[in-house]
């Protein structure tokens, strides 16, 4: 006979209680450990761009391959062999001048004392200069940080008025035309790259026509002359503008003749003769601007659906665009104030030559190692001022903002143009597959929500089908 259990005392009962509450807890603290590990391992893998503290080791240690410190390693070095002689200088002073020379030398140590007596100055001065060198650095690279925000947001308009003018021109495309879309999403699509060679124009691959070290297609290159935006600051341009005012006689430079693959970007964007009425223009940002809004300014009206109202609205797109060429040429013809960037770095500049005055006597031959490093701190924070003056050379990459409106306009049109396609297009309103039925003629579509408040004179007959039966109240 099979024994049988003896049953749990209330003791036992307890213990496994507390030992299964016990494994619990560790279950859960297991889980809590776990996931605070993926949050630091999330935390760890953040998005390329990003610095935060724990990056501290790799960026001390990618100091060497840092493009600030390379653009502005031969002042740094300079500063550094200067304060390093004149440390080694102080040194040598002092050393005569601890020496006891006896004899006719005597003058000798005397003087060497009294020359590195007068080789030290006092801190205070610099102490002083601090504050304004402070205030000099800081408000420039405020001002530079204004105008590469600024860039910033216009890049963003940039795009965010491409999509709304491809979403306007789809949703009217039946009074536009197939066609005149397609040029239309073509030009807005090469708009952003010929912008972008606009202000900065080392990105665009030119190549001159008397080059004999490149082969020239001829049926696939085009002719071309450099599109470049005039900067305020240029002598020449200036000078031949006077001259045209003084005298009315136009003596402009002669342009270079260049040609380039008409197979890359954004040139085989634009459409059919479009290709070389741009290419010839001056302005080629401020031409597809222009063509798009002609192609937009001539679409016959198919009322009530497509009016001037709607046209307008188009065309009120385009000219958000032609503003965005005047913002960018704003920022990158305009620089800082010259008066100003001299007076700032001429102050840097003595305050970092001098201050091995002030230190010499304290630290003696770490005078050098110190004010370099001192001067790689305030003239990378001065050169990072210069680089953002100009956001659109290298600090704001451009070329996503183009990719991005390029494959949201063309790219993904396939896929885009299926949110145009309702899925109740071409029903019968009240057909079979309408369990509620249907609702037919109404005025207006406040009445139709309205129901029974409405007035009286102005509801109106509403027939719906149930059962094959036609209720008419």
């Amino acid at each position: 006979q099979q024994k049988k259990k003896k049953p749990k005392t209330k003791k036992e009962i307890e213990k496994e209680e507390k030992r299964l509450l016990k494994q619990q807890m560790q279950l859960e603290k297991k889980e809590q450990k776990q996931r605070e590990q993926k949050i630091l391992r999330e935390q760890r893998e953040r998005e390329p761009g990003r610095v935060a503290a724990n990056d501290w080791s790799h960026n001390i240690f990618n100091i060497p391959n840092s493009t600030i410190l390379r653009d502005i390693r031969y002042p740094i070095v300079s500063v550094f062999l200067w304060a390093t002689v004149w440390s080694f200088l102080h040194r040598f002073m002092l050393t005569i001048a601890s020496k006891n020379i006896a004899g006719g030398k005597a003058w000798l140590s005397n003087g060497a004392a009294m020359f590195a007596k007068h080789m030290c100055v006092p801190t205070v001065p610099h102490s002083m200069m601090v504050s304004a060198m402070s205030f000099l650095l800081v408000f420039r690279t405020n001002s530079a940080y204004q105008r590469f925000a600024e860039g910033r947001k216009i890049w963003e308009d940039i795009v965010d008025v491409s999509r709304d003018l491809s979403r306007m021109v789809k949703l009217y495309e039946f009074a536009i035309g197939t066609s005149k879309c397609r040029r239309i999403n073509k030009l807005l699509a090469s708009f952003p790259y010929l912008l972008r060679h606009r202000i900065r124009p080392s990105l665009m691959q030119l190549r001159r026509i008397d080059d004999p070290s490149v082969v020239r297609d001829p049926e696939n290159s085009l002719l071309l002359y450099p599109d470049v935006s005039i900067r305020d600051t240029d002598p020449d341009v200036a000078a031949l503008a006077y001259d045209e005012e003084e005298t009315g006689s136009s003596r402009r430079k002669s342009r270079e003749l260049c040609w380039v693959d008409k197979r890359t970007l954004p040139w085989k964007l634009l459409p059919g003769k479009a290709l070389e009425l741009c290419a010839r223009a001056q302005n080629r940002p401020l031409w597809v601007c222009d063509r798009m809004a002609k192609e937009l300014a001539v679409v016959d009206d198919i009322s009530p659906k497509f009016t001037n109202r709607e046209r307008m609205t188009l065309i009120g797109y385009v000219d958000k665009l032609s503003r965005s060429i005047g913002a960018c040429e704003r920022i990158h013809q305009t620089v800082v104030p010259l008066n100003y960037a001299r007076h700032a770095l001429r102050s840097l500049t003595v305050w970092l030559w001098t201050l091995p005055f002030a230190l010499v006597k304290d630290l003696g031959l770490l005078t050098g190692p110190v004010v370099a490093i001192v001067s790689w701190i305030l003239y990378g924070v001065y050169e990072i001022g210069t680089r953002i003056e100009d956001p659109f050379q290298g600090t704001l990459r451009l070329s996503i903002y183009c990719d991005a409106i390029r494959r949201d306009v063309l790219a993904d049109a396939i896929v885009r143009d299926t949110a145009f396609e309702l899925e109740d297009d071409g029903k019968p309103l009240g057909g079979e597959d309408d369990d509620d039925g249907g609702i037919f003629e109404v005025e207006s579509e406040s009445e139709e929500y309205e129901g029974d408040e409405m007035p009286s004179d102005k509801k109106k007959k509403k027939q719906t089908k149930k059962g094959g039966i036609a209720w008419t109240f």
